[in-house]
């Protein structure tokens, strides 16, 4: 249980640091999408959303030190938050004092 405390403890502490980067690249990729797909833009006139997408205006190696902050950003908000939720929700019967299991 000391490491789904700690979990919740870093969830809570890294949940800001990965907000707005997680939040520029989903509505950049899904503006970017609806614009291209169902509005008929060409690539070129949304390339500056993909460029948001992809941390592109950070450099080359600001790019892949985004892209990979924000996929391990992912994860780890996936796993920690997954972790706090099935503690909520208890998949077992628990057991009281002076009751048995069987």
């Amino acid at each position: 249980m000391k490491f789904l405390s700690n979990s919740r403890q870093f969830h809570k502490a890294l949940a800001p640091w990965v907000f707005l980067p997680l939040f520029i690249s989903s509505i950049t990729g899904l503006l970017y999408r609806i614009s291209k797909d169902l509005l008929g833009y060409s690539r070129e006139q949304v390339h500056w959303l993909m460029s948001l997408h992809e941390g592109e205006w950070l450099g080359e190696n600001g790019e892949l030190i985004y892209v990979i902050l924000n996929s391990l950003g992912v994860l780890w908000m996936l796993i920690t938050g997954f972790q706090m939720f099935s503690k909520t929700i208890s998949f077992t019967k628990k057991v009281t004092k002076g009751e048995s299991k069987g």
